[in-house]
């Protein structure tokens, strides 16, 4: 049964998570009497056209505004026990699309890598999803794929990121990965970010499912940007209350220098005990 949440009846627009790339949108109830809850498995008419989807909150300007790209459109119903049905068909379905797909990618000696499929639960394209180095011509690929599957042929290419955004399941801190969840937007991540944070520098340690440095390394940079900006840079001298001397080295999130004193002693400073600074 899908969690409660309490929302006013004057709501008729709600978040609504949909696809395999998790959409996010802002969605009208087609039914002005229908109140929808937190976690309720819904169909849409998304601008793909008929999909599965999932009630995430109410919608309000703030919310919408949140959200990088927002599809839009209604909610047509509540999953019915006939629609999950039509959908556990669709699942099922998408392992000999793949086979079908694979062969003729093969047949053309295509240089690409097939990721995943997604056919719409109203039917009206199959969306399958690829890797590659460079553009690839798939129009005669396009071509088989619908003589053997009577509807929209869609191919879109994707990245290594995209690619755990549909297959990978949990991290590496057991929970679900963040790309397949609150993630909308694939930010950059840098092994400055890894050196600032002080975190290891090992590729097997700091590397996500997609082989790419892992997206949590963002998500606190900005408070250590923040935190970094206010202490002396490294290698400028200070004035403290334990004396004067050089700093070697930044202990961020602790606010906190480590100073070599002009005795030879190497001692942790907070930021509050430093009195003056110098270049």
């Amino acid at each position: 049964m899908p969690p409660t949440q309490t929302i006013s009846p004057n709501h008729r627009r709600y978040i609504v998570r949909h696809g395999a790339m998790r959409f996010l949108g802002d969605y009208e109830a087609a039914d002005e009497y229908s109140i929808y809850h937190r976690g309720e498995a819904v169909i849409v008419r998304s601008p793909r056209g008929l999909e599965a989807g999932e009630v995430l909150c109410a919608s309000s300007p703030g919310a919408v505004a949140a959200l990088p790209e927002p599809t839009t459109g209604e909610i047509v119903r509540r999953m019915t026990e006939f629609d999950r049905q039509r959908l556990a068909r669709i699942q099922s379905d998408k392992g000999r699309q793949f086979d079908i797909a694979v062969k003729h990618i093969t047949s053309l000696r295509l240089p690409m890598q097939l990721v995943d499929v997604e056919q719409l639960f109203g039917g009206e394209r199959i969306v399958f999803y690829f890797l590659a180095d460079h553009r690839i011509d798939f129009r005669e690929l396009v071509k088989r794929l619908a003589g053997e599957l009577p509807t929209r042929i869609e191919l879109r290419q994707i990245g290594v990121r995209h690619e755990a955004k549909l297959l990978a399941d949990y991290g590496d801190c057991g929970k679900p990965v963040c790309c397949n969840t609150h993630m909308q937007t694939m930010p950059p991540v840098s092994m400055r970010m890894a050196k600032m944070q002080k975190t290891t520098l090992d590729p097997a340690r700091i590397s996500g499912r997609c082989g790419r440095l892992k997206c949590c390394l963002r998500f606190e940079q900005d408070v250590y940007e923040e935190f970094q900006a206010e202490l002396p840079p490294v290698s400028s001298r200070v004035v403290t209350v334990k004396g004067e001397g050089k700093v070697i080295a930044h202990e961020i999130l602790s606010k906190r220098l480590v100073v070599e004193f002009e005795d030879g002693r190497c001692l942790p400073v907070s930021l509050a005990e430093v009195l003056t600074r110098h270049p």
